[in-house]
C-alpha cells in the first residue's frame, strides 16, 4: 500500500484529559458523483508536525466529552488512515495549543476515519493541507448573526477536518456544479439533499480541488448516533460555540434536536426569482434541492434557532441535524477571520 504522510507511531499513553476519547467506528452511505471547490486555502503560519512524545491516537475514535471550553481539548493527535478507493494509506496530525485566551487548531486536514469509499472515486485525490484555525476559550454572542459565506469555512472539527457548507453550484449558472461565486445568488444547491449528487462518500464529504477534504454535513464517525446519553462536542464553528452531535438531554429524555427550517409553502411549486436582472426559473416545486427552497419558522415545532443552535444547561452550542441546515445555518457569535478563505491567485473561482 502506498503511503501519503509521515507515518505517525501509535501511543499506547492515556491522557488525563477532559476530552477523553474510546476507540470505534461506523461508517454509512455513499455517492457517486464529484464536484470541484476553490478559494480554499488559508495563510499558514504553523506546522503540522508532532514535536513530542505527548500524542494521542484518534484513529476511529468516537468522541464522547461534552467540554465547551476548547482549552480542554489541547493536545496533540494523530490517525493512520486509508483512502478506499485509492487503497492509499494517510497519516492525520492535528494540534490544539493554547495563545492568549484563545485555542490554536493546526491541522493537515487528514481525518480520523477512512474516506473515499463511495461507489466513485474522488475527482481529485485527498492531499496533507496545513492549516490554522484560531477560536476563542470564551465566545461571545455577537448582536446580530453573520451568515454563512462562500469566503469562508464554517468550522473545524475535533478531528481537524472543515466544514463547509455551501456549494458554488447554482441553478443557471455555467454546469450547474461551479461558479456560483455570488452568496446571493438565487437556487443554489444543497449537497446533502437527496436529490443532488456530489460524490461524496460515507461520511457526507469529498474534496476540493487542491485535495482539501472536508464535510458537508454530519460526519457519520465521530459520536454514537444513540437515545442513550447527550451527543459530545465534535467539533467548534469559527465563533468559538462548539458544535454537538444530535442528542440532547431534554429534561430527562434523550433524543435529537429539530430544524425549525420548513420547505416553503408547504412544498408548494416554486417560484421564478428575479436576480441581477435575469429571471431563474428551476420548475418544480420546493422539495429540498435548493437551499432556497427552506425557510425559518419558530412556530414549525423544531427546538433550535435560526443558526441551528440552541441553549443546554447555560452553554449555547450548534447541533447535527437530520434535515436542513444539518449543521449550522449562520452564527451566533463572531467568526474568526482565519476561517477567511485565501483568494486563489490562478485559475477561476472553484467550490464545492
Amino acid at each position: 500500500m502506498m503511503v501519503k504522510g509521515i507515518k505517525m507511531k501509535k501511543t499506547l499513553t492515556l491522557l488525563t484529559m477532559t476530552a477523553s476519547l474510546a476507540a470505534c467506528v461506523d461508517h454509512g452511505h455513499d455517492s457517486d458523483h464529484s464536484h470541484d471547490h476553490g478559494d480554499n486555502s488559508h495563510q499558514h503560519s504553523h506546522s503540522t508536525d508532532i514535536t513530542n512524545d505527548n500524542v494521542k491516537d484518534i484513529t476511529g475514535t468516537i468522541f464522547t466529552s461534552r467540554a465547551t471550553n476548547c482549552a480542554e481539548y489541547a493536545n496533540e493527535y494523530t490517525s493512520n488512515v486509508k483512502d478506499v478507493n485509492e487503497n492509499t494509506a494517510y497519516a492525520g496530525r492535528l494540534k490544539i495549543s493554547l495563545e492568549n485566551g484563545q485555542c490554536v487548531f493546526n491541522t493537515n486536514a487528514i481525518p480520523n476515519h477512512d474516506f473515499n469509499d463511495g461507489s466513485r472515486t474522488f475527482r481529485n485525490p485527498v492531499s496533507e493541507q496545513d492549516v490554522t484555525y484560531t477560536i476563542p476559550q470564551s465566545p461571545k454572542m455577537s448582536d446580530k448573526i453573520t451568515e454563512l459565506s462562500l469566503r469562508a469555512d464554517n468550522a473545524v472539527f475535533l478531528n481537524g477536518v472543515k466544514l463547509d457548507l455551501l456549494a458554488a453550484g447554482c441553478f443557471g449558472v455555467g454546469d450547474g456544479f461551479i461558479g456560483c461565486g455570488d452568496t446571493e445568488q438565487p437556487f443554489r444547491f444543497d449537497p446533502m439533499s437527496s436529490l443532488n449528487s456530489f460524490g461524496t462518500d460515507s461520511h457526507n464529504a469529498h474534496t476540493q480541488p487542491d485535495g482539501t477534504y472536508h464535510y458537508h454535513g454530519n460526519p457519520l464517525a465521530m459520536f454514537t448516533a444513540s437515545s442513550k446519553a447527550a451527543s459530545p462536542v465534535i467539533g467548534f464553528a469559527a465563533d468559538g460555540f462548539p458544535i454537538y452531535g444530535s442528542y440532547f438531554d431534554d429534561n430527562g429524555t434523550i433524543r435529537k434536536a429539530k430544524s425549525s427550517y420548513v420547505l416553503k409553502n408547504n412544498g408548494s411549486l416554486r417560484a421564478d426569482v428575479v436576480f441581477a436582472g435575469k429571471t431563474y426559473s428551476p420548475g418544480g416545486s420546493y422539495d429540498g434541492q435548493y437551499v432556497d427552497d427552506f425557510k425559518y419558522d419558530a412556530l414549525a415545532g423544531g427546538d433550535l434557532d435560526e443558526c441551528n443552535g440552541m441553549t443546554v444547561d447555560g452553554h449555547y452550542g450548534y447541533y447535527v441535524t437530520d434535515a436542513y441546515p444539518w449543521v449550522l445555518k449562520c452564527f451566533k457569535g463572531t467568526p474568526d477571520d482565519s476561517f477567511n478563505k485565501k483568494r486563489p491567485t490562478k485559475g477561476p473561482k472553484r467550490k464545492l
